[in-house]
């Protein structure tokens, strides 16, 4: 499906009237159910997009629409502060240059998150100012942009004291510092955010224009360089999403498969570039890079079904979980390198555990989901999702953790900004995504992921139907779904039974429960007991569903200790 103005200024014009999400709705993790399948294949478990799910819990809503009114904003008000957006106006020309630019050359990558984040917000909660917020900060990037479709405000912009990660000229330090193909990976995954938003092209046009510098650039017989810092592979796999435009996937493919030792490049282990990403078996090097890295893979794998990056990510998420991964569900042990360290050494009180670091693994775990449909994976997302992610905000939406250690003395604080803010901004995007991660389907099965108070819609294979949770979860375990199909519907419900619920502290055998005796879970429906498979960690009911259909049950909570096992 290519993108088409017409149909999508048609869409936006709905939109404002009804003031509804728009139909063609954007995942965070880049995935847009129902379009794949119009140009290619994709990954064979669909997630159900967040504005399909309507919170209606004390948890997680009030925590999104504190990042709706109270962090975007700020983020917003801290950008203009602390230069991000000078950086655009600088490299337009539009702002005297100076002797230089802000710190760090991603620094661009925090307006395109706050762009994404507000894009997502947009999506469910109506603002007309922070709309036009966007289109100011789109024209400004726009204005920054060269005629061929570069965009990098630190090359670009004519300072007195150039950064010196930036190297001579374009491209010359993408493997190492120079964060250009980083950048270049935020702002499609922004840009087409904003555009199933608001239906505008503005942003996308940008994008478009610098992804076609990109495939002009690289490729076999190019340029054959890999992004030091992934997430370009992201990017270039939702921006195919997006347009339906092949070369965009076959561009995250070589960036792939060209990361690995090169005549003059030996490669790091710090960016995972030591081996070739197929033959790579463990989990090594920068903890954020390494996660967002394997995401793509996954995105790339599931788009082309190329069994040797499945065989690859298999092997390092067994890695990370039998040997990297804190009981927090927090991933990078040590602030040297902000890096995964050897196995079982876990430190508390130095433990790094990024925020950025749980995004990731909350974006690596869903799409093994994806391609596996095993609840394991859902276990460390919300493992990951409520302790080692959601720490590094606070309630108030205004201060921040980087690291996230699990031991503190009292020197451990959140800050209302850092030099490198990139976590701020990460949050922003995240928060209003949460949703997308509590339902998914196949064909005519429905998973329940993750338990929070909604009403979500659904069109199965069978037909259309809702579910409507009932519960206070994460305060106790009591749940209860109402099930109502438009009319008696055929299909198999599976609801995910934790692993700790059943004995399990995490998947692996790193951690351990003192007390290994389960709690059986069982399961009513319409008031009565009802037997069902346990298949990949999910109870499985197959039915003739009918309106007024209530399935209860109560997941049981004891204080319990965990172990991690001596080695």
């Amino acid at each position: 499906m290519n993108v088409n103005s017409k149909h999508t200024t048609k869409m936006h014009r709905l939109a404002q009237k009804t003031g509804k999400a728009l139909g063609l709705t954007l995942l965070a993790t880049g995935l847009l159910p129902g379009l794949p399948s119009a140009f290619g294949q994709d990954y064979p478990y669909k997630p159900v997009a967040f504005t399909q799910v309507q919170l209606t819990d004390h948890f997680w809503k009030p925590k999104i629409e504190v990042n709706a009114t109270v962090t975007i904003p700020y983020i917003l008000r801290m950008c203009k502060e602390h230069g991000r957006i000078d950086n655009f106006l600088k490299a337009s020309g539009r702002m005297p240059a100076g002797d230089k630019m802000t710190t760090y050359p991603f620094d661009d990558t925090d307006i395109y998150k706050l762009i994404e984040g507000a894009s997502y917000s947009l999506q469910t909660t109506p603002n007309t100012l922070l709309d036009r917020q966007l289109d100011s900060l789109i024209q400004i990037i726009g204005q920054a942009q060269q005629p061929d479709g570069y965009l990098y405000t630190f090359r670009t912009a004519k300072v007195k004291h150039p950064q010196s990660w930036i190297g001579q000229h374009r491209w010359q330090n993408a493997e190492i510092l120079s964060h250009e193909l980083y950048n270049c990976g935020h702002l499609y995954e922004a840009a087409v955010a904003h555009f199933q938003a608001t239906g505008k092209r503005t942003f996308l046009n940008i994008a478009i224009k610098n992804a076609n510098l990109l495939v002009k650039d690289f490729g076999w017989g190019k340029i054959e360089k890999y992004p030091g810092h992934p997430v370009v592979e992201m990017g270039l796999a939702k921006l195919y999403r997006a347009t339906g435009d092949k070369k965009y996937l076959d561009l995250a493919k070589f960036f792939l498969d060209v990361r690995g030792p090169q005549k003059d490049n030996k490669g790091d282990s710090y960016n995972q570039s030591n081996i070739k990403l197929v033959n790579q078996r463990q989990a090594e090097g920068h903890a954020v890079r390494a996660a967002y890295l394997y995401s793509g893979m996954a995105d790339v794998a599931a788009l082309t079904k190329d069994t040797a990056y499945l065989t690859a990510i298999d092997a390092i998420w067994d890695d990370i979980i039998d040997h990297k991964l804190y009981i927090t569900g927090g991933i990078g042990a040590t602030g040297n390198g902000e890096a995964f360290g050897p196995a079982y050494d876990l430190p508390n009180m130095t433990a790094y555990a990024e925020t950025c670091a749980a995004i990731a693994n909350v974006y690596f775990n869903e799409r093994m989901f994806l391609l596996h449909g095993d609840a394991r994976y859902i276990d460390v997302l919300e493992k990951t999702l409520y302790n080692g992610l959601l720490s590094g905000v606070s309630l108030d939406g205004t201060h921040f953790f980087y690291p996230n250690p699990l031991a503190s003395l009292g020197q451990h604080a959140r800050s209302g900004w850092f030099d490198c803010a990139c976590c701020i901004t990460n949050i922003s995007r995240f928060m209003p995504s949460m949703p997308e991660y509590i339902y998914a389907q196949d064909k005519n099965a429905l998973f329940v992921n993750l338990f929070a108070a909604n009403k979500a819609n659904f069109e199965l294979a069978s037909g259309k139907v809702q579910l409507e949770q009932l519960t206070n979860y994460p305060w106790d375990g009591h749940i209860k779904i109402n099930v109502t199909p438009v009319s008696t519907n055929d299909f198999g419900l599976h609801i995910r039974i934790p692993g700790w619920a059943k004995g399990d502290a995490l998947p692996g055998d790193l951690y351990h429960f003192l007390d290994i005796n389960p709690h059986p879970v069982d399961i009513f429906l319409n008031g009565k007991s009802v037997d069902y498979k346990l298949v990949h960690g999910y109870a499985v009911i197959n039915r003739d569903w009918k309106k007024g259909d209530q399935i209860s049950f109560n997941l049981p909570m004891p204080v319990k200790k965990s172990w991690q096992i001596p080695r």
